[in-house]
């Protein structure tokens, strides 16, 4: 059987990984992600419909589109599905969310620390419904970008709620 992210090209990756980032879509939800290493990111969502919600060591497919924009896909316990394109040059990126049905009508149940609940939002998802699907369609800017190398436990960590006062409101694009 092949490998399950054999569209990942590690070797085209070194200047992607161990980037970490707040934006902000143009529907006002602010996201943070880091590119943990070439199959994992961890990222928060700090407002939105799931803001609160955080998660490390989710698998990704990561692919080189150039040499500055990168996508990033990835399907969660929960059944949603997120597809990511930065382009770090233009501090800049497109990104589609498509949440399951059940998520579209109760967030809050997504809001937590998931690796800590992952049969729970796996047990949601069998549960469904699953269709209709809200697709969430988005530009956003990149507000702020910093290397913090790969495999870095600190980057994400903890809570929004656990954040410095002003922690998203850093800007440096």
């Amino acid at each position: 059987m092949a490998d399950l992210f054999e569209s990942t090209k590690p070797e085209q990756l070194g200047q992607f990984i161990g980037k970490h980032f707040i934006y902000t879509y143009e529907n006002g939800w602010q996201y943070e992600l880091y590119l943990k290493n070439d199959r994992t990111i961890d990222y928060r969502i700090h407002s939105g419909m799931v803001g609160g919600r955080w998660v490390r060591d989710q698998e990704a497919h990561i692919v080189r589109l150039s040499d500055d924009v990168c996508k990033v896909s990835w399907s969660e316990p929960t059944g949603t599905t997120v597809s990511v394109a930065i382009n770090f040059a233009e501090k800049h990126l497109h990104g589609v969310i498509f949440f399951p049905q059940w998520v579209a009508l109760a967030p809050e149940k997504t809001v937590c620390f998931q690796n800590e609940h992952l049969d729970l939002m796996r047990h949601y998802r069998d549960t469904g419904p699953t269709y209709p699907t809200l697709v969430i369609d988005e530009f956003a800017p990149v507000t702020f970008i910093e290397d913090c190398g790969p495999n870095n436990q600190d980057v994400i960590s903890c809570s929004s709620s656990e954040l410095p006062e002003g922690y998203t409101e850093r800007r440096n694009c």
